[in-house]
């Protein structure tokens, strides 16, 4: 059985997605530590990314960005379209406290939840999630509702503050060029902080069930349609699905 109160099992907003989609392929990269090879048009994209974090978190520490700059035409154009297209968010002038790369950790179900904000924006009632985005398209705004990276930052927020749900929201800008910068802003409510704690719930006690009783994980009944790792998955272990609904 999986311990309660010693070597608690930490999740982010990514692993609960991928556990939420495939809990197989969940099993395969973080419990048995197996995972695919790296791709390198991949990698040079999250390298950029990368990059582009750094440049905001040293602005806010109030340390130079002039040589990040320099080394980047395109790290610098982005940067600069940013300032252009949402010079509120990066005023540093105004009354309000400001973190970058700010974490935050709850005990949900004795499962460590931890997220980590690009950037935190509060005054005395109200506070903002940015995140920046470095992919070139935005996604739907209805799929970025349900990630679960919107659902526990959000969700966070509230369990370690004095906010009210209505008193929060969530910002994603795209940054990346050639299109201008994007943004899609989420609001929060009292019912949404509830059904995201109902279905924290559900998907750590399947996690649970699956851990405590030693089994393989198994993929969920709409996973033919839904589940974008389904078919790697039988192919590598040439089985017929096998299905677990958990109530």
């Amino acid at each position: 059985m999986r311990e309660t109160n010693k070597n608690l099992i930490r999740l982010s907003q990514g692993q609960l997605n991928l556990l939420e989609t495939c809990p197989p392929k969940f099993q395969q990269i973080y419990l048995n530590q197996l995972s695919s090879l790296p791709n390198p048009e991949t990698e040079d994209k999250q390298t950029w990314g990368s990059r582009f974090h750094l440049l905001m978190q040293q602005r806010e520490l109030g340390l130079p960005i002039d040589s990040l700059l320099a080394k980047d035409q395109e790290l610098a154009q982005s940067f600069q379209a940013l300032l252009q297209a949402a010079p509120h968010i990066l005023d540093q002038t105004a009354h309000q406290w400001r973190e970058a790369e700010h974490s935050r950790t709850i005990n949900f179900s004795n499962y460590l939840l931890t997220v980590i904000y690009d950037l935190l924006v509060a005054d005395a009632h109200q506070a903002q999630i940015i995140d920046w985005k470095t992919y070139l398209k935005p996604q739907r705004k209805d799929k970025l509702a349900q990630n679960w990276q919107t659902r526990l930052y959000l969700y966070t927020l509230v369990e370690t503050s004095q906010y009210l749900p209505e008193e929060i929201s969530m910002t994603y800008w795209f940054v990346k060029l050639p299109t201008k910068p994007e943004s899609h802003v989420f609001t929060y409510n009292t019912q949404q902080h509830q059904q995201t704690r109902e279905d924290l719930h559900h998907l750590l006690h399947n996690l649970d069930i699956w851990l405590e009783e030693s089994i393989d994980f198994v993929h969920n009944p709409d996973c033919e349609d839904q589940c974008p790792y389904s078919q790697e998955l039988l192919a590598q272990k040439n089985l017929s699905p096998v299905y677990l609904t958990v109530d």
